[in-house]
C-alpha cells in the first residue's frame, strides 16, 4: 500500500462486492480501514473456497483491512460503533435500504453529529423511487439496467462474466469519496454520498441509450462482434483458436485486404466500400475473412497482423491470462497462505507498493474493542 491516505480512518459496514471494492481502494492508498462484519461474517467469505481454500471474491476485495464482528442489535456494540465513527473520516455502508436509519446510524444523523464525516451509502437502486427497497444483486441489475439485453448473441442475452454492476458502483463510490476528501480540505465539511448499482451501470449505458433515444437504434446482440463497426470481432484461425481484429478506417481496411487476407481487390469491392457497407454486408465479409484466416494458425496470423499494423486481440483463456506477457501480479496473504493476484490497474512510478493481508473473521476484534473502549 502507499501512504497517500495515511492517517485516514475508514469505518465500513460492508458485505459482498461494491462497498468492499471502494474500501479496498482506500486501504491500498494507505487508509486504515476497519471492516465491520456481522457475527457470522460477510457472506462473501463463503461464496466459494477456490482461492487456496478462500473465497476468491473475498481475497480480491479485502486486503489490508482490519476485521471486527459487531452485533448492531446489541447496545454495547452499537455504542462501540458510535465511538469508532466519532474518530472516523469516512463511513461506508451497503446494508439493506433503511437498515442503518433504523439502527440510529443514518446519514442525516451522523452528519449532524460529525460535520467533517464523509458518509457513503451504497444501495441497489438509490434512496428514492419505487424500486428503492428491492433486493439488488449484480446479475439482477445487469438485467434491469438493460446491459444484459445488449450483451450476448443473436440467440439470447447473456450475463457479463464479472460482477460489473457491483464493480461500477464501487468505482463510483471511490471516486466520489476522493472528491469529498478533496473538498473537505477546502471547506472543512464532509458530505453525504449516495451510490447505487443501478445508477452506476445506467451511466455506463449512455452510448446505447443515446443511440436508441435519439437515433432509434437499439444495438443488436452481436456476441464477439461490434454492432456498428465491421470487421470488428472474433474469427477462428486454422488451429481452432480465435483472434479478434478491429478496423477503424479505410487505410487499415486496405492493409488488411492486401497484407493479411491476400486479396487487394477486396478493398475496392462495392460491398465493402466504407464501414456502413461492410456492416450491411457483414455475412459476406465474415465468410471472406474466415476463409482467409483458416489458412493460418493463430500465432502466424498474429505475426501477420502485427506486421500490417492491424489492431488485434487473442481470445485468451484464463491460462493465457496467467501467462500473458503484459500481466502484472501482487502477493497477498490470506489465512497464512500467500496468494498471487492480478495487480490493480494503476501503478505509481518510483514507488514500490505493498498490500496488507486479508483479515480472518473478527481477527482484530479484541484489539479494536480495547482501543475504542
Amino acid at each position: 500500500m502507499s501512504a497517500d491516505f495515511a492517517g485516514l480512518l475508514v469505518i465500513s459496514i460492508e458485505q459482498a462486492v461494491a462497498a468492499p471494492y471502494a474500501a479496498c481502494k482506500l486501504a491500498d492508498g494507505g487508509a486504515r480501514v476497519i471492516k465491520v462484519e456481522r457475527p457470522e461474517g460477510d457472506f462473501a467469505r463463503r461464496y466459494d473456497s477456490l482461492a487456496a481454500g478462500n473465497s476468491a471474491y473475498f481475497v480480491w476485495l479485502n486486503r489490508g483491512k482490519q476485521s471486527i464482528c459487531l452485533d448492531l442489535k446489541s447496545r454495547d456494540d452499537k455504542a462501540l460503533l458510535e465511538r469508532m465513527i466519532e474518530k472516523a473520516d469516512v463511513f461506508i455502508q451497503n446494508l439493506a435500504p433503511g437498515a442503518m436509519e433504523r439502527l440510529g446510524f443514518g446519514a442525516q444523523i451522523l452528519r449532524a453529529r460529525h460535520p467533517r464525516l464523509i458518509v457513503c451509502e451504497i444501495s441497489g437502486y438509490g434512496s428514492e423511487g419505487p424500486a428503492r427497497d428491492l433486493k439488488a444483486y449484480d446479475l439482477l441489475v445487469q438485467a434491469e439496467s438493460g446491459l444484459a439485453q445488449i450483451n450476448g448473441t443473436a440467440e439470447g442475452p447473456a450475463r457479463v462474466g464479472v460482477s460489473v454492476c457491483d464493480i461500477a458502483a464501487g468505482m463510483t463510490a471511490f471516486q466520489a469519496i476522493l472528491q469529498a476528501l478533496f473538498a473537505r480540505e477546502r471547506t472543512g465539511r464532509g458530505r453525504t454520498i449516495e451510490v447505487s448499482l443501478f445508477h452506476a451501470m445506467a451511466d455506463w449505458m449512455n452510448v446505447p441509450y443515446l443511440q436508441h433515444r435519439y437515433g432509434g437504434h437499439t444495438p443488436p446482440r452481436a456476441g464477439l462482434n461490434h454492432p456498428t463497426i465491421a470487421p470488428y470481432g472474433a474469427y477462428p484461425c486454422g488451429d481452432g483458436r480465435e483472434v479478434l481484429i478491429s478496423i477503424q478506417n479505410e487505410r487499415e481496411w486496405q492493409r488488411l485486404c492486401t497484407e493479411v487476407l491476400g486479396d487487394a481487390s477486396l478493398a475496392g469491392d462495392p460491398r465493402f466500400n466504407g464501414n456502413s457497407q461492410r456492416v450491411a454486408n457483414r455475412k459476406d465479409l465474415d465468410r471472406t475473412i474466415v476463409g482467409a484466416f483458416a489458412r493460418h494458425d493463430r500465432d502466424t496470423l498474429v505475426r501477420m497482423l502485427k506486421d500490417a499494423a492491424i489492431a488485434f486481440g487473442r481470445l485468451s483463456s484464463l491460462d493465457d491470462l496467467e501467462h500473458h506477457p503484459q500481466a502484472r501480479f501482487i502477493a497477498v496473504r490470506a489465512e497464512g497462505k500467500e496468494l498471487e493476484l492480478l495487480s490493480p490497474g494503476a501503478i505509481i512510478r518510483g514507488e514500490t507498493e505493498t498490500f496488507g493481508p486479508v483479515p480472518a473473521l473478527g481477527e482484530h476484534g479484541d484489539t479494536l474493542r480495547s482501543e475504542f473502549s
